[in-house]
């Protein structure tokens, strides 16, 4: 089942188009993580799947309804980066008049849990007040999934929290996907993107440059793979022809003893390797191919436009 569906979707401040003809798809019980630099739109995006802002042109439906959002609303939560609260509410209070508004009335054990999940356990009569932002990002979390929704927005969910805390909610987070949830979050922490989400997407200047899964993003921009050998003694016949092979098949060729340093710009390649060290009966006792992370794609996909 589609959870989200855009049709060309745009949104122009004036004469300026923030947002440009967005087509995009997520899945049920997908993690999906959106990515881009400040001004990329990202936040804009989700304010018109929200509701909070008003497209200019196209079109989008969330759990499968395109017009009538009110039928679906208590189904959504929406953790926005901007999360304010009641000064003079505390945590608890904040869930229950939150879980109120949505629609579903929940049981104070009900907020305290989530509290706990987040890792509030202890600040739940605390006043907002006297939140740190940290605090706040976690309750603003908090809010999105107290009605138990089906689809859940996070705007840059860990943002100005402890590493401990990132942990936490990453860990809610994935647990919330066991339980049939779909996630769409943004985020500046690629290496939390790379470790969470099913697929992503990378948006630059009001457009999609690019979206899939880390495997298919690294098949699109892999041009250098880094392949390190450890094998058994090279017989002194074969040694010249193995580096020259090598040299002919890749470059930046690096021989030892007993291993070797190879760039190759095929993954196919690597399985040739293997096979011309098993035809001179070298023994590979291991192989080690270093592959591009997420902050190598988006850096160079920033690069290339």
């Amino acid at each position: 089942m589609l959870m989200i569906t855009t049709k060309g979707l745009t949104k122009s401040f004036g004469k300026n188009q923030v947002v440009k003809g967005i087509d995009l798809t997520v899945e049920k019980g997908e993690i999906f993580g959106f990515l881009g630099r400040n001004g990329a739109g990202k936040s804009t995006f989700i304010n018109m799947l929200t509701g909070i802002v008003i497209p200019t042109s196209g079109s989008y439906s969330l759990l499968g309804e395109e017009e009538d959002h009110n039928a679906i609303k208590h189904k959504i939560g929406v953790m926005p980066d901007y999360s304010t609260f009641y000064q003079s509410m505390t945590a608890l209070k904040h869930l229950q008049f939150l879980a109120g508004v949505s629609g579903k009335k929940v049981a104070k054990e009900t907020c305290m849990s989530v509290l706990a999940a987040v890792g509030l356990e202890g600040h739940e009569h605390k006043k907002t007040s006297k939140f740190s932002f940290g605090m706040k990002k976690k309750l603003g979390v908090a809010q999105a999934i107290i009605h138990d929704p089906e689809l859940i927005f996070l705007d840059e969910p860990t943002s100005g929290m402890d590493a401990e805390s990132v942990l936490q909610i990453q860990h809610l987070i994935r647990s919330l996907q066991k339980q049939g949830k779909t996630i769409f979050m943004t985020s500046h922490n690629l290496d939390e993107v790379e470790k969470i989400c099913n697929r992503l997407a990378i948006m630059k200047e009001g457009r999609i440059i690019k979206s899939g899964t880390m495997e298919e993003l690294r098949a699109f921009y892999r041009s250098n793979i880094e392949v390190k050998v450890k094998h058994s003694a090279i017989p002194v016949r074969d040694q010249e022809d193995l580096e020259q092979w090598l040299t002919i098949n890749g470059r930046d060729v690096e021989m030892e003893d007993t291993h070797f340093h190879v760039v190759v710009q095929e993954e196919k390649k690597i399985a040739e390797i293997i096979r011309v060290l098993n035809r001179i009966k070298v023994d590979v006792y291991r192989v080690e191919v270093d592959e591009p992370t997420l902050e190598e794609i988006f850096l160079e996909k920033e690069r290339q436009e």
